[in-house]
């Protein structure tokens, strides 16, 4: 799979993964102490809409410009608010131009005391995300391929945040790569929050990265937790477009799944082709 973000920016997977990232980090503000975001691929950090890639895959108009014009109840309105705040700042009032990737969702819920480290290979789309934090003093770009950053950067001095591991998965080995690196970094922070993103294409792949992970998690002391959400807008057929998204999350904030109940259903509409979406959320067998 050829993940280039440019095309797919808005895209439902955006959707789904953004707010789940933009709750936690919500979470993570209610205590006084800093918290550090590491996203270890992280893209150019802002999306032009109407640029040709854009327009050419066009997912954003099936993805966040959907969820933008939705009809939600007051209690999923508040909770994605965060995240649409920072859609809607980054976008001239009424209209739809630009879509922030991950770096910018996270930077855009940072208190003075928290700090982002933001790791990008691929020299454009590197520039970009440099062009877009210039002077920021709370947000670091590193030229570092994010597997090798990945078990480096952790623990963080400030010992609360979250990593958030979103590859390109253009390797055929990704996910034998996510699962090596993410149980190296897991054993030197093991209190850390890990929001691992993978396209739900392959049941016997992602079933076996799922069990992985929750069986590190569950055989750290204390004890981890982990959170498998997968969201699909219509059935993943062979060779065809990615229509199902995959997210385990590590360590979630207590709150998170009963949000996250409230949340999907009422995306399952508005973000559905040819029908309504369907979701699962469970705690993956270790």
């Amino acid at each position: 799979m050829n993940y280039r973000h440019a095309f797919h920016a808005g895209n439902f997977a955006d959707v789904i993964k953004h707010i789940v990232l933009a709750r936690i980090l919500t979470y993570l503000q209610d205590k006084p102490g800093a918290f550090r975001v590491i996203d270890t691929h992280a893209g150019a950090g802002l999306y032009d809409l109407e640029s040709d890639e854009a327009r050419r895959g066009g997912e954003w108009l099936t993805g966040i410009a959907r969820l933008m014009q939705a009809r939600l109840s007051n209690e999923t309105a508040a909770l994605t608010k965060p995240y649409l705040d920072i859609v809607r700042a980054f976008n001239p009032k009424g209209e739809l131009k630009a879509y922030p990737g991950s770096p910018l969702i996270a930077r855009g819920l940072l208190r003075p005391q928290d700090r982002l480290v933001a790791c990008e290979l691929e020299p454009k789309a590197r520039k970009a995300l440099i062009d877009v934090l210039r002077r920021d003093e709370q947000a670091r770009v590193v030229d570092l391929d994010g597997w090798v950053a990945l078990p480096a950067f952790v623990p963080p001095k400030e010992r609360r945040g979250l990593v958030l591991i979103d590859p390109p998965f253009e390797a055929k080995d990704e996910f034998e790569k996510l699962g090596e690196a993410f149980a190296a970094a897991f054993a030197k922070w093991p209190t850390g929050i890990y929001v691992i993103w993978y396209p739900a294409k392959n049941r016997r792949a992602t079933d076996t990265l799922a069990q992985s992970v929750a069986r590190l998690a569950a055989a750290a002391k204390p004890p981890g937790k982990c959170l498998r959400l997968e969201f699909s807008v219509a059935p993943q057929l062979d060779g065809a477009a990615l229509t199902s998204t995959g997210l385990l999350i590590v360590n979630p904030p207590y709150t998170l799944q009963g949000e996250l109940k409230t949340i999907l259903p009422e995306l399952e509409m508005p973000l559905g082709q040819g029908g309504a979406a369907r979701f699962r959320l469970e705690v993956p067998r270790s």
